[in-house]
């Protein structure tokens, strides 16, 4: 039963000096911890070390999307009022769901005007939580105005400022439309890739898109009340035909990161167990009691204390391994979150 679970039972001390503010030098050089979740035993190793743990004919699968520079900022056009947008996802067109600071001044038809006023955009619905849906106007190509005008957003726990944004992307980011970085996909290198794959390993991708729901906290006390945001995903012909290969040779199937995880658990959710190209639109929520379809072993970086994510692990390893796993990252001084070491959990 899973209804046990309280938020409280994912929580976890973590002292500030942990989160890490800046990238390490070199990406494949960070710490990696490696859990057995059968006994519970760690290992402390590095992420170089992470092609121990791979195989021919394994399937390591990755998430290719990129982070757009989705934070501009503007003014309120009748007043000049200043404004953040955030830009979370398109919806059709022009049309974009985005968080407003300070969104209690901009109602339904208020106009904002960005850089040179050559970008404007209108109000068209009230959200909660400071959402707003708006609708651009411009001329030209709207990637390459939002390349002049945005900047990347880093998650609020990381206070130092990003002296190369490439460093908040992944090697191998290509589908433009992520809030976030899927940032598990961090540590490898594309020489780390290469190597894999002369190993035998079959490199897999796929796309979702992070939603600004990665870093929303849970609020309810029981997690079982908790409603995830929605995001895209995609999965290809093309992948899901590689991903059933190695199935039915017997290989593992490898997630880099919970986005992922989430991408192939809905789809075999979906298709009670088998995997087959798909997109659409996700919210599955991954906790204790989930019985988990696709996925035999992952990739992750270290998740907030009371988060889906920290849940979504505990449903793989089982709460007290994962959480006696974070206590000795602690105890060893490893870095978390965004910009922190690795776990390997097989």
């Amino acid at each position: 039963m899973n209804d046990q679970y309280t938020l409280e039972d994912f929580n976890y001390d973590l002292p500030q000096e942990l989160i890490a503010q800046t990238p390490i030098k070199d990406r494949d050089t960070s710490r990696l911890l490696v859990l057995d979740r059968q006994n519970g035993e760690t290992k402390d190793r590095h992420f170089y070390d992470i092609l121990d743990y791979l195989n021919p004919g394994d399937a390591l699968v990755m998430n290719d999307s990129k982070v757009m520079p989705a934070r501009i900022y503007g003014e309120k056009a009748d007043t000049g009022g200043h404004v953040e947008v955030l830009l979370l996802h398109n919806i059709e067109g022009d049309h974009w769901e985005t968080l407003m600071k300070p969104a209690r001044k901009f109602k339904v038809g208020s106009t904002v005007t960005f850089g040179d006023g050559k970008l404007t955009a209108v109000v068209t619905k009230e959200l909660d939580h400071g959402g707003r849906e708006i609708e651009f106007q411009y001329d030209g190509i709207f990637i390459e105005i939002l390349n002049k005008l945005g900047e990347t957003p880093l998650p609020p726990y990381i206070k130092e400022k990003l002296d190369d944004p490439d460093r908040y992307q992944t090697v191998y980011a290509k589908e433009m439309g992520s809030a976030a970085a899927p940032t598990a996909g961090l540590h490898w290198t594309k020489d780390l890739l290469r190597k894999a794959e002369a190993k035998g390993v079959k490199l897999v991708y796929l796309t979702l898109h992070v939603g600004l729901g990665t870093f929303r906290p849970v609020d309810e006390d029981n997690i079982e009340d908790h409603k995830m945001h929605s995001e895209f995903y995609r999965l290809s012909d093309e992948a899901a035909a590689t991903l059933n290969d190695v199935r039915a040779s017997g290989g593992k199937i490898i997630a880099t990161g919970t986005t992922s995880i989430r991408t192939l658990e809905t789809v075999g959710s979906k298709f009670d167990g088998e995997i087959r190209a798909d997109s659409g639109w996700t919210d599955i929520f991954i906790k204790p009691g989930y019985e988990w379809k696709v996925v035999d072993s992952f990739i992750t970086n270290f998740h907030l204390p009371k988060s889906t994510l920290v849940m979504l692990v505990a449903s793989f390893t089982g709460r007290d391994n994962i959480l006696n796993a974070y206590h000795h990252a602690i105890e060893e001084k490893y870095r978390f979150f965004s910009f922190g070491d690795a776990m390997y959990i097989h």
